[in-house]
């Protein structure tokens, strides 16, 4: 596999995780650069991690992992989306000071939800002759500059529109839940 297919690869897999950047953004008030460093971090740690996993499971494990992955990030994808959502329609308006703090664990649901398909390229990965260690540094530096830059668009975008922006992010990611599980189950293909 050339260069040129793993950056196609890294591209791609950082899709998910730079539109859930842009939602991670728009709930942000005041952005500071650690706000982005961290996002950014486990978005990128995270792609990074799960083809390395995926290569170590190998073969083995591709049936199990591949029957029901996709139903994993739908489910943690949609509770996220429907919880931003909730909120949304709720009115926080007097809990502004807490959309400056990031959430480590919801953080990590959703860089777990977005790099679920990571591990089944990491398995891939393991029958192709890849060089394992510099292609997951690759995927995990594009994903964390794509979601460095998603981080800082979306606080513009929610700057711009408030409360309505954050009901755009949870509509998005629940879309974005859906859209893996219709592609796992063979109704999309893209």
């Amino acid at each position: 596999m050339g260069i040129i297919e793993l950056v196609l690869i890294a591209v791609g897999l950082s899709m998910d995780a730079f539109a859930v950047s842009v939602c991670k953004g728009i709930k942000i008030t005041k952005l500071k650069y650690s706000h982005i460093f961290v996002i950014a971090l486990f978005f990128g740690v995270f792609q990074m991690l799960m083809p390395l996993l995926g290569w170590l499971l190998g073969k083995q494990f591709e049936e199990y992992i591949v029957s029901f992955d996709h139903w994993i990030a739908f489910v943690l994808l949609a509770f996220i989306g429907g919880k931003m959502l909730f909120e949304a329609f709720r009115g926080r308006e007097e809990e502004t000071v807490g959309t400056d703090s990031l959430d480590l664990k919801e953080l990590t649901v959703l860089a777990v939800a977005t790099s679920i398909d990571a591990l089944a390229v990491g398995i891939t990965f393991a029958f192709m002759k890849v060089s394992i260690l510099p292609s997951v540094s690759l995927i995990g530096v594009t994903t964390f500059l794509f979601c460095s830059v998603g981080v800082f668009i979306g606080h513009r975008f929610g700057a711009v529109f408030g409360n309505k922006s954050e009901i755009f992010g949870g509509i998005i990611l629940i879309l974005i839940g859906l859209k893996i599980l219709l592609e796992h189950l063979g109704i999309l293909s893209f």
